[in-house]
């Protein structure tokens, strides 16, 4: 959707109406009027990220691995794109599981994965603050992408470090568990390198995983899921309803209702788009739950991590897998676009009534 924004920008010099929804949509524009410059912000923010992750992996790669220049090269600018865009695909039959022990290639490609994955709208509030070009309070959204983010950041791979540590973890050395532990903690929220063998996890591992996956990054990003803002609002209307709350307020900032509904009907959809397919191929094929949830879950996030067995699917399996990728990413924005555009607002109130929960 950007891209064709993009070109339409350079062909015409203009946006037509449904192409500028569909952008604003994608990057979560507060408005068609900015969709010009955020679309235009989208490709320079890309580009320079790209770039600073290309170079120092073409370095890395030509430094310490006396690839030829070309080479090293190619190898720099496809990770880097394929991370920032967290895409996960590498140049490698083992992914990334060749450079495990090597920071200098798995910080830039963790890097450029969380600022892929934390959007755009994120980014683009930070260079104004760097910039000078706007103060006083952070807006809601950042400081929520922020904290849940941060939160994420540091749950992930020490989950991944205490499940591992005496599985896929217990031939490194203590620095090289650290490292891969945040690798792998960090990675299935939003990118599909691995630096480890998903098949030789501890099934509770997958599980803690296939939670990171269906939670995902940031709206407005190039991650998937069902967003980390989705999650934190349901987190907050949970709190909220335990204490008796009226209202979900999150930062001295009170969340509208019509609001709330949006992040349970993300969340529902999320789940039945999982729970669908893992029982369709639960019942088809022989393989356990624990790996066929991982795939679908995996799928739906558009993440791409496997534990090896998707080749091993039928076609219909693995038709299943395609369309479920789709859906994921196109779904949810086309989901989130639909509920945001529809305000049906009724001019009479029917009779309130209760019924019994729990």
């Amino acid at each position: 959707m950007t891209m064709a924004s993009l070109v339409g920008l350079m062909l015409a010099n203009r946006i037509g109406l449904r192409a500028r929804l569909n952008a604003a949509a994608e990057v979560r524009a507060s408005g068609l009027g900015d969709v010009r410059s955020v679309v235009v912000g989208v490709v320079r923010v890309s580009i320079l990220i790209e770039a600073v992750t290309a170079l120092c992996l073409t370095v890395r790669f030509a430094a310490g691995y006396d690839e030829p220049p070309g080479r090293a090269l190619w190898l720099g600018v496809f990770h880097a794109i394929s991370a920032f865009n967290n895409a996960g695909f590498a140049l490698y039959s083992d992914n990334i599981i060749g450079f495990a022990d090597d920071p200098w290639i798995c910080i830039p490609l963790l890097a450029a994965v969380i600022l892929g994955g934390i959007g755009f709208p994120v980014l683009f509030e930070v260079g104004r603050r760097v910039r000078g070009t706007t103060s006083g309070r952070w807006s809601l959204h950042t400081r929520l992408t922020v904290a849940v983010t941060a939160v994420l950041l540091v749950a992930g791979p020490v989950l991944v470090l205490a499940l591992e540590w005496g599985y896929t973890l217990r031939d490194h050395d203590l620095g090289s568990k650290l490292l891969v532990a945040a690798f792998q903690g960090i990675m299935p929220r939003t990118a599909g390198f691995n630096s480890v063998d998903y098949a030789q996890m501890d099934p509770a591992t997958l599980l803690v995983t296939d939670v990171l996956m269906f939670i995902g990054g940031g709206s407005g990003g190039t991650a998937g899921g069902i967003k980390v803002t989705t999650f934190a609002l349901l987190l907050f209307a949970i709190v909220a309803e335990v204490r008796g709350d009226r209202a979900v307020v999150i930062f001295d900032r009170r969340i509208a209702p019509r609001v709330q509904r949006q992040a349970l009907s993300v969340a529902l959809i999320g789940v039945a788009l999982v729970m669908v397919p893992t029982i369709v191929l639960l019942a088809g094929t022989d393989f356990d739950l624990n790996v066929l949830l991982f795939e679908v879950t995996s799928a739906f996030a558009t993440v791409g991590l496997s534990t090896g067995i998707t080749a091993q699917l039928p076609a219909w399996g693995q038709l299943i897998l395609v369309l479920l990728m789709y859906l994921g990413r196109i779904g949810s924005i086309t989901l989130v676009s639909a509920l945001a555009a529809r305000n049906r607002d009724r001019r009479y109130e029917l009779p309130e009534e209760r019924p019994f929960i729990g």
